[in-house]
Order: structure tokens, then C-alpha cells, then sequence
């Protein structure tokens, strides 16, 4: 797939030039795409002519194709789900979007999907389990751990969308105007 050469607007007011093969990546835990709602989120955006990025279950997709895809979008969207700590392959993904915010200017939004963003901080509750289990795992490699624990500390400074109950089409249809504001009014 071809990249398209965009410019965009870094804070500073200064201007870089990036080739960007997605306005929006998103970052979810493909288990835990309850009730179709990242599938939803996704077909909404694609409507309004956001070309996004989502791989699907069962869908194989090798960690550094992934890693370069993000680093290929505007757009990075972050859905937290009550297990989204507890695989190895979300936190590097995590890490690396985080990483693009800050070398690339990257838009990074968290989406807190019926989960207390306090739970993602604090690394409590399954967020917390998650964690102590990488400890174990990782005993050897902490840092690594500790560079996740941050990462999911930073997301949550991030300007978001939180969702516990409700219609979900409204919710959708919140962040999809919100994105779509970024993206197609963005400097090209």
C-alpha cells in the first residue's frame, strides 16, 4: 500500500513533512472487542473517509509490520479494555504510540471502553493483576515491565473518551466527529 506525503502541524507551530499510510491507527485487544464496538468504530470512520487501520481476529500480522504501521499514521487511538494489560504484544504497541506522540507529533487519544481510567493509572484491579504477572515473567528484564507501568501512566494524562454504559452508536459517534475535525481539516 502506497504512502501519501502529508504535512502537518506540530504544537510549536512548526510544520514537518511525514509519509502517512493511515490517518488513524487503532490499538485494541482483539479478544476483547466487545459487542462489536471497535468494529463499529471503525466502519464509522471509514464512512467519513478516515482511512483507518485495524487488524482483525485471526488475522496474523507480524509485531514490526505493526510497529511501522503505527508510525504510518496521524492518528492513534488507544482502546483500554479490562484486559488490555495482560498481553505482552498491546504494551509494546503502547510504548511505541507513545513514542510516535512524542518524536513524530502523533495524536494520540485513549479510549477508557468500561474501565475506570483511575484502574489504568493506578495499575489496579485487572490492570494491576496484569502487570504482576509480567514481573514474574519478565523477572529478568524488569525494565521492560517498568517502561510498560509508564506508558500506561502517560496514557491517561492524554485527553480521552470514557465509556461505562449507555448507547454506544452516540459514543461512536462523538469520537468519530472529533477525529473527523482532526483529520480532514488537517494541513495537507
Amino acid at each position: 500500500m502506497g504512502s501519501v506525503t502529508t504535512q502537518l502541524r506540530a504544537s510549536s507551530s512548526s510544520s514537518f513533512t511525514h509519509s502517512l499510510a493511515y490517518d488513524v491507527f487503532l490499538s485494541y485487544r482483539v479478544a476483547d472487542a466487545h459487542n462489536n464496538f471497535t468494529y463499529n468504530l471503525h466502519s464509522k470512520l471509514l464512512q467519513q473517509g478516515i482511512k483507518t487501520y485495524l487488524y482483525r481476529r485471526g488475522e496474523e500480522v507480524p509485531l514490526p509490520m505493526l510497529l511501522k504501521v503505527i508510525e504510518e499514521s496521524r492518528v492513534s487511538i488507544i482502546i483500554f479494555t479490562e484486559n488490555f494489560a495482560s498481553s505482552e504484544r498491546y504494551l509494546i504497541e503502547l510504548v511505541k504510540i507513545l513514542q510516535c506522540r512524542e518524536s513524530k507529533k502523533q495524536i494520540v487519544w485513549p479510549i477508557y471502553y468500561k474501565v475506570d481510567p483511575l484502574d489504568v493509572r493506578d495499575q489496579q484491579d485487572r490492570f494491576g493483576e496484569a502487570i504482576a504477572n509480567h514481573l514474574c515473567t519478565f523477572k529478568d528484564n524488569i525494565e521492560k515491565v517498568l517502561r510498560w507501568r509508564a506508558a500506561l501512566t502517560e496514557a491517561t494524562k492524554l485527553s480521552g473518551w470514557y465509556f461505562l454504559h449507555g448507547h454506544e452508536s452516540n459514543f461512536i459517534h462523538k469520537i468519530v466527529e472529533e477525529i473527523s475535525t482532526q483529520v480532514l481539516n488537517a494541513p495537507i
